[in-house]
């Protein structure tokens, strides 16, 4: 396969690195060759089998536009632009398109929400609260995984009020506590990213497995489907 990975960042270079261990072809855009959307014709959408964008908030919402009006299959993991989340599933289903968006794409990640839930209904009655820390450059806070965290409590448990607490350290990849606080104990939940190898590695999986489909999926709704 032949994937377009939109970003050079951190993550889009290790994405990048995954998908050739994959045995996959890679080329790489950053935004200085790519500004408002600009390189993604529908020509050169046409050579690759997935988008993967890592990106920021703003330069996704243009790339999502180009690539979903051209039916291109696409993996979103940049977060901050759910404000058109709507608009960015209708396109895709006008065009056709494969659409699969996640907060994070790390299969721990995933585990814990699930993890989250249970504890939700297990102790209903406890104070919960979520604290997240990314790298200093990090634009949107809180994270899109902190938001997906506390929507997976409320879900399960919809009375509780889940606070969120963001801090911006470093070259943080991603930590992420989940507290329930009773007046005589505390359970905590917690994710630590080593490597953004997590997200690299779930991001490529993602490509792989959304080449050929139309449709929209969060990745929470098909990570089961990975293996």
């Amino acid at each position: 396969m032949l994937f377009l990975v939109l970003g050079r960042g951190k993550t889009g270079r290790v994405i990048a690195d995954v998908a050739s261990e994959h045995g996959h072809g890679v080329q790489v855009l950053g935004e200085e060759e790519n500004r408002n959307a600009m390189a993604l014709t529908p020509p050169f959408l046409a050579g690759f089998d997935a988008v993967i964008d890592f990106t920021t908030p703003e330069a996704a919402v243009s790339n999502m536009r180009a690539c979903l009006a051209n039916g291109a299959p696409m993996v979103v993991g940049t977060t901050g632009w759910y404000d058109h989340l709507d608009d960015m599933r209708s396109l895709a289903a006008r065009k056709g398109a494969g659409f699969l968006y996640g907060a994070n794409f790390s299969i721990g990640v995933q585990t814990l929400y699930r993890l989250a839930r249970e504890l939700a209904v297990a102790v209903p009655h406890y104070h919960f609260e979520i604290t997240e820390t990314h790298h200093a450059g990090k634009k949107d806070a809180p994270s899109g995984t902190a938001l997906s965290l506390r929507q997976a409590v409320q879900a399960a448990n919809p009375s509780l009020n889940v606070s969120i607490e963001s801090k911006r350290e470093g070259d943080v990849a991603g930590i992420h506590v989940l507290e329930a606080r009773s007046d005589y104990e505390v359970i905590e939940l917690k994710h630590e990213a080593f490597s953004r190898r997590a997200f690299a590695e779930g991001a490529v999986r993602a490509a792989e497995w959304i080449t050929g489909k139309t449709g929209v999926w969060n990745f929470s709704e098909i990570v089961g489907q990975l293996g």
